[in-house]
């Protein structure tokens, strides 16, 4: 499954790298630091699934989730926070499922594997 990031903190997104790319069926196939990077990488690059920072700069999240699903339809869009108190904001914007940066990877792992069990729109919640 073909896996874009979307945070602007390099950092995060090295550990992402690291952690991703380790897992048969996953790969990076693309960076983005921010809202304009992440929307001309998702026509560029044409990933299964979108991991997003939830406070990434450059657009509202609420505009950004329908530019993404409009430009990929299918596009399954996972959120990441340091602020476990955004996952309802994510879910009522529309992301498939919320993961807080605090929980373990394999957290983050077993959700990327259960929404792409279940297709987008499976809205899970997994914080």
């Amino acid at each position: 499954m073909g896996i874009l990031l979307a945070d602007d903190q390099p950092e995060v997104r090295r550990a992402l790298v690291a952690l991703l790319n380790r897992q048969p069926g996953l790969r990076v196939v693309g960076e983005a630091v921010d809202a304009a990077d992440l929307l001309a990488q998702v026509e560029a690059v044409k990933p299964r699934t979108i991991l997003l920072d939830w406070e990434l700069p450059g657009r509202t999240q609420i505009s950004l989730i329908p530019a993404l699903r409009g430009a990929r339809p299918g596009l399954i869009v996972i959120a990441l926070s340091g602020r476990p108190e955004a996952r309802r904001a994510a879910l009522k914007a529309g992301v498939d499922a919320f993961v807080s940066k605090s929980d373990p990877p394999e957290k983050l792992l077993e959700t990327i594997e259960l929404v792409g069990a279940n297709g987008a729109s499976a809205n899970r919640d997994a914080s």
